[in-house]
């Protein structure tokens, strides 16, 4: 589950580390209003510099013009207005973009320069916790080279990119946090300020379950004051159930509603660009099925996962999913009864089958327990599904299927 900027950032803050006054807002009209509380909050003055942010899960919002700096309530309220009113769209979105429902308005901060013969520029830094799966260790990530890309900076500069594994038991230690902060240039008061900013990171990390916790970037101010700006994190869906406080920070509008309505079902959907649905029971199936779909020019539409104990009901709602996508003009069912019985199978496809309704090729082919059965249940349903076909291997399933999407 991701969350959005400003509850990262109120996270952060509920761990002691640093960040600008800032409030959401989700009209124009409120921008004013709230620019003027904020930039207070701050100590700026009246006309203090704050920063206007889309919320959104996509990354290039600068680029996009969903960034905005601002000095007044006017640029403030025109600012919001812009980004309320038009899709943002950026390298991570597509060509349709992402509606806007929430600003972030925050404080500006006026961001130091470096000065220590490593590098000129602003004092901006990078750092992120994550799983190392070649370690099997959560790692700290650090780099000077903050408030861009970092997966820039790795590719041009990997040099750049400092790590720090972490105890699977003890965590991350302060003797490591205070190294890699004299690694990273920082100096006097500041190193004990990232060094507390990097256990408290790693704390939340583990606490909340976390699969990335990132601030890019982390400044050092004109006065001095380690801050950290923006902030992204991920966490494990399978942990939830122990956060009743992040479930509550889910917002269902940044999601794909097919998604949300798969989970609801106990099955496992991920939208993607083709044309070909997949109905597959097991996650290694379903790759191995989408992989041999664009081996035979085709492109899968979805990845979906009924999973092993796959039901009647189960089924028919991964069917409706599936032909909710306009873009879906043929589907392809690789099932693997191991426990399961083909033949009870076989006829939970066609009920649903019938069910839902079909106008596009289907494609089933079945493999395990009780097969045979299984593959007259579907012969004798040709005569009521006449786009149903049947495949005996999955080469073979995945040249009809490509075969009838191109006809």
């Amino acid at each position: 589950m991701k969350i959005h900027e400003y509850q990262a950032r109120d996270l952060l803050a509920s761990y002691g580390i640093p960040v600008p006054p800032g409030q959401t807002i989700t009209s124009h009209e409120q921008a004013g209003s709230v620019y003027k509380q904020v930039v207070k909050d701050a100590g700026l003055g009246e006309s203090g510099l704050a920063v206007v942010k889309a919320q959104v899960f996509a990354g290039g919002r600068g680029k996009a013009g969903f960034v905005k700096l601002v000095r007044s309530a006017e640029e403030a309220t025109e600012a919001a207005k812009f980004m309320l009113s038009n899709r943002m769209v950026s390298p991570q979105t597509g060509p349709e973009g992402l509606e806007v429902n929430k600003l972030l308005i925050a404080a500006g901060v006026d961001i130091g320069k470096r000065e220590d013969g490593k590098g000129g520029g602003a004092d901006e830094y990078y750092l992120a916790i994550t799983t190392d799966r070649n370690s099997r260790r959560n790692v700290l990530i650090a780099s000077r080279e903050g408030g861009v890309e970092i997966e820039e900076v790795a590719a041009q500069n990997p040099r750049a990119i400092l790590k720090e594994p972490m105890h699977p038991l003890v965590g991350l230690q302060p003797h490591q946090a205070m190294r890699l902060a004299f690694e990273l240039g920082f100096s006097g008061k500041q190193v004990r300020q990232a060094a507390h900013i990097m256990l408290q990171l790693a704390k939340l990390y583990v606490e909340k379950d976390c699969t990335l916790a990132e601030i890019n970037p982390l400044v050092v101010t004109e006065g001095g004051e380690v801050v950290a700006i923006d902030a992204k994190f991920q966490f494990d869906d399978n942990a939830l159930f122990r956060h009743k406080d992040l479930q509550e920070l889910f917002d269902p509008t940044e999601e794909n509603p097919a998604e949300i309505r798969a989970a609801k079902a106990g099955l496992t959907y991920i939208a993607l660009d083709g044309n070909i649905g997949c109905l597959v029971n097991g996650a290694g199936l379903a790759m191995a099925t989408m992989d041999t779909i664009k081996l035979h020019g085709g492109e899968p539409a979805n990845f979906l996962d009924v999973g092993g104990g796959a039901s009647e009901e189960a089924v028919t709602e991964a069917f409706r999913i599936i032909l909710s996508d306009q873009a879906v003009k043929g589907i392809l069912v690789n099932i693997f009864g191991g426990i399961m019985d083909c033949a009870v199978i076989a006829q939970g496809i066609v009920n649903a089958a019938n069910e839902v309704g079909f106008k596009v090729p289907l494609v089933v082919r079945l493999e395990g327990t009780n097969v045979a059965n299984g593959r007259k249940v579907l012969e004798a349903a040709r005569a009521n599904l006449p786009t149903l076909q049947t495949a005996g291997d999955l080469t073979e399933a995945a040249e009809k299927v490509t075969k009838a999407v191109a006809a």
